[in-house]
């Protein structure tokens, strides 16, 4: 196959939402239509100890919330799909923001019930920023909850879209029947029953056909056709180049858990969701076709598989083809690396690849290279832009509960830090250390893989400070910066990369700082440098 026919058949997705919208039961489905897994495990379901394939991490399997995004990637149609499978929780949102610079198109995800909520708001708006094309998928169809049109106007307010339903239910909660798929003019019926298998659409090109009235009743079955008269009067007519270009929003009806619209949903995104697109590097812009590699890390996992502590950066391929062992420029080292074992990903199972092409995902065995945002090409240097890193907004000290296990502990530190997770800061004045991070359910999740991971034990005091700011001295030999260093020694430290940073304990500290030390600037990114 040829590389641009390898390029049209990419597809590269990110999947959104509010926690316990359905996400990662929507992921598991994906997968099971595409033949990837045989039949899916019940995620919430604690009994059944499989779990969701997408949440390999212990601590999730437990808690049954998404704390790292997951890649999984699965052949349907002979299309090739990547999916990223997000965290929906507001204290990962540092991941999610992240891995939206890695994908093409996104589906967002909406419980009928609870309707658009703050956390997706959030995320929404950051891919209408970015232009991102936007399917919407509004889920436990099977459940009581907020009437579709309802639902429609919701979307449209709240999120700020233009939509237009390109399937639209018959009923909904106890009498939920099925679902009218107005991209293939289909009807599909629904039975509690197909939790593990999937059914078939009965064709409908005629709604005023009286079959219509047999198969559901001829109370929903008139329902339907006024509702359906509604949809094509009051929504605009579906139209592929305004949805590319993020103006126009196609909403699906569902029911993720019991493998409702699924498929509906599967077969429209095929055909119309995006090929890998160009992406913006500071220098210039990098078209998907072009020939030369280039490539940026936008997560990096310590311990994939706890046996081998391996720790692996994953690389979202923009242009030209990744090849194993070929050598390319890591952009800010300066330095040439090859690489012999790439790795494709089906959450953590994990295959070794000879060739990647732009959109997909490729995890590189690190021992310490990479940074979150480095870029790989074949000799040019190039930055891709727009990889946000927060400051933290939550502080506490880390305190070693087993000195026996002081290496482990620093070493466990060093390696999660790396995946942008948290922050690491240490005093000046008496070494001790500060983790800083943007969601506070995030100690929770560092000490128990501290823990589960290293063999090392954590205890945690909170530090009550508002916010963390990078100091960037016009002149580090001036009066005033000393002056600053003396009289704010005690909340000066330095980051793992040794930049010094000043915790200021509120918002007024920030403001007296700045008036009186003007030469002495302060940032709330890393990014200045």
């Amino acid at each position: 196959m040829s590389f641009l026919e390898e390029l049209e058949r990419r597809r590269t997705f990110g999947i959104i939402s509010h926690p316990d919208a359905g996400k990662t039961t929507l992921t598991e489905k994906l997968l099971l239509f595409g033949g990837a897994i045989k039949e899916a495990g019940a995620v919430k379901n604690n009994k059944i100890k499989k779990g969701a394939t997408s949440d390999f991490m212990e601590i999730e399997r437990q808690r049954g919330i998404s704390v790292a995004t997951s890649v999984l990637a699965f052949i349907y149609k002979d299309k090739k799909i990547n999916i990223l499978d997000t965290p929906g929780h507001k204290d990962f949102a540092e991941d999610t923001f992240r891995t939206l610079t890695a994908v093409d198109s996104v589906i967002v995800v909406i419980d009928v019930a609870k309707g658009v909520e703050a956390q997706t708001e959030k995320l929404v708006e950051v891919c209408r920023m970015r232009k991102i094309p936007i399917i919407v998928f509004i889920n436990k169809m099977d459940r009581e909850g907020k009437d579709a049109f309802d639902l429609l106007d919701e979307v449209e307010q709240k999120l700020g879209l233009r939509v237009t339903p390109l399937s639209f239910p018959i009923g909904m909660g106890y009498d939920f029947k099925g679902i009218y798929n107005i991209w293939g003019k289909k009807l599909n019926l629904f039975s509690a029953d197909n939790k593990q298998t999937v059914s078939e659409g009965v064709e409908f090109s005629d709604l005023d056909d009286p079959q219509l009235d047999e198969i559901v009743g001829e109370k929903a079955a008139n329902e339907l056709r006024e509702e359906l008269e509604l949809v094509y009067e009051v929504y605009p007519k579906f139209n592929n180049e305004e949805y590319l270009q993020g103006d126009l929003q196609p909403v699906f009806f569902g029911s993720a858990l019991n493998n409702f619209g699924v498929k509906e949903l599967l077969d429209c995104f095929t055909e119309i969701a995006p090929t890998p697109q160009p992406k913006m590097a500071e220098e210039r812009l990098v078209d998907s076709k072009e020939e030369k590699l280039t490539g940026f890390v936008f997560k990096i996992h310590a311990n994939m598989d706890p046996k081998h502590r391996d720790r692996l950066a994953f690389v979202k391929i923009v242009s030209g083809v990744f090849k194993r062992n070929a050598p390319y420029l890591h952009v800010r080292n300066n330095k040439k690396m090859k690489f012999s074992s790439p790795n494709a990903f089906f959450a953590e199972k994990k295959e070794i690849v000879d060739e990647s092409f732009p959109g997909d995902i490729v995890g590189l065995h690190d021992t310490g290279n990479f940074k979150i945002g480095d870029t790989l090409t074949e000799g040019e240097i190039l930055n891709f832009k727009g990889i946000p890193s927060f400051s933290p907004e939550h502080f506490r000290y880390v305190n070693n509960a087993d000195p026996m296990k002081s290496k482990q502990l620093q070493k466990g530190l060093d390696q999660l830090m790396d995946e942008g997770v948290a922050q690491l800061f240490t005093l000046d004045i008496n070494g001790r250390k500060i983790i800083g991070t943007v969601g506070a359910l995030q100690y929770e999740v560092i000490q128990y893989r501290l823990e589960h991971e290293y063999g090392a034990k954590c205890t945690y005091e909170n530090l009550p400070m508002h916010k963390v700011c990078w100091v960037d001295p016009d002149d580090i030999k001036n009066e005033e910066f000393k002056e600053f260093r003396r009289v704010k020694q005690r909340y000066l430290a330095k980051d793992k990369h040794n930049q010094m940073v000043f915790f200021a304990d509120s918002g007024f500290t920030i403001q007296m700082t700045q008036s009186k030390y003007p030469s002495v600037k302060l940032h709330f990114t890393s990014e200045f440098e």
